[in-house]
């Protein structure tokens, strides 16, 4: 059984920081490009990040701001976020979609992150 847990999220002021965690079990961690989405109330999802073989994309929003990592040894990614913004706020979602067979993927469950003073 596929499962995709984050962590981490959390109340943050203007500015600060959050790292959040994504951890996979019952699956090839290596073979899944792996991403982080967000949804804003009212919004629709949208893709924060993501990572396929070692090149990492961002949405212009969080570039200069958001580091996307992951450790295959551990079955895990992170995302680093500095200078965090109200627009931040929003449930981060991890993502995992097989590289070889057409829909595989999978989601976790949601971490909300709430940037506010």
């Amino acid at each position: 059984q596929v499962q995709l847990v984050e962590s981490g999220g959390g109340l943050v002021q203007p500015g600060g920081s959050l790292r959040l965690s994504c951890t996979a079990s019952g699956m090839i961690f290596r073979l899944y490009i792996m991403g982080w989405y967000r949804q804003a109330p009212g919004k629709q999802r949208e893709l924060v990040a993501g990572i396929t073989g070692g090149t990492v994309n961002y949405t212009d929003s969080v570039k200069g701001r958001f580091t996307l990592s992951r450790d295959n040894a551990k079955k895990t990614m992170y995302l680093q976020m500095n200078s965090l913004r109200p627009e931040d706020t929003a449930v981060y979602y991890c993502n995992g979609r097989h590289m070889y067979i057409d829909n595989e993927e999978y989601w976790g469950q949601g971490t909300q992150v709430t940037v506010s003073s």
